[in-house]
């Protein structure tokens, strides 16, 4: 079994932005919007803050209380989004239930959309553009088949999630790369047969354990998405490793996969928006 661990794809993207700073003599600077402190939320935060700080990259992060009205929280957004000094803005989702994320979301300075929150941004994934942005977690799934060599044209992939964040334009990228996709959600019928019968599984449903032996069989490759704190805190993924791993060919770990790269294509992009807005 091999573990596609994400330190050194995390590296060699550093590695590229470090020299991009250098270059244009740019210091980005991305803003974190959080509405409270849930766990995932400020495991990944950290994970940001040590990448950026490691980098040279500044991180402003914007606590609000759970309680904060849709009048405040989007006041707030505002002057994230008009201020020049700030090159990129994350907001962590979901929100609570009690706010709406439409005005951000259509609001948002295309430039600082750093995590595509407006759906319209998509559009050169849609198109199959090379050069065009993707969610980070989506393209740090990608960059990871890359570095390791994972070819997946003529694949069959199965991506379980249909998110705007992860599954939907994860499921794209797989596509514009000549893989075979198959969507699993919530309504999916034998999902388990679906994802035995793949080549690639995705998982990216946020809830611990979901996948399991029973959806797996040797020579597949399991990319886990998912970032779940269990009941004694610690930071798991969608798949049960113990088990996966003793099946399958290849498969990233919780923590230190898919979320280390995250982070340094977050980094990858505010550091772009940062040397185009130099310019």
């Amino acid at each position: 079994m091999i573990e596609l661990r994400g330190k050194p794809v995390a590296e060699k993207l550093d590695k590229d932005s470090t020299g991009l700073m250098a270059e244009y003599g740019v210091i980005p600077v991305l803003a974190i919007l959080r509405v409270g402190q849930r766990s995932d939320d400020l495991a990944y935060e950290r994970g940001i803050m040590r990448r950026f700080d490691n980098a040279g990259a500044r991180v402003v992060v914007k606590e609000l209380p759970e309680d904060v009205s849709q009048e405040d929280f989007d006041k707030v957004f505002d002057e994230l989004n008009e201020d020049p000094g700030i090159n990129a803005i994350l907001v962590m989702r979901p929100l609570p239930k009690t706010l709406s994320i439409d005005h951000a979301k259509d609001t948002i300075d295309p430039g600082k959309d750093v995590d595509l929150m407006n759906p319209a941004h998509m559009s050169g994934i849609l198109e199959g553009k090379k050069d065009a942005y993707a969610p980070c977690t989506a393209a740090a799934v990608i960059e990871i088949l890359d570095y390791y060599g994972i070819d997946t044209t003529g694949k069959k992939a199965a991506v379980i999630g249909r998110s705007l964040v992860i599954g939907k334009p994860v499921s794209l990228l797989l596509i514009n790369r000549n893989a075979t996709v198959t969507v699993c959600h919530t309504k999916t019928v034998n999902t388990e047969s679906i994802c035995k019968d793949a080549d690639i599984i995705v998982t990216a449903a946020g809830r611990a354990g979901i996948l399991t032996a029973d959806f797996v069989r040797p020579g597949q490759v399991v990319i886990d998405v998912g970032m779940n704190v269990d009941d004694d805190g610690n930071l798991v993924g969608d798949a049960v490793y113990g088990d996966i791993a003793g099946i399958a060919e290849a498969i990233t770990p919780v923590p230190g996969g898919v979320g280390a790269v995250t982070t340094s294509i977050l980094l990858k992009y505010t550091t772009e928006n940062a040397v185009r807005m130099k310019k």
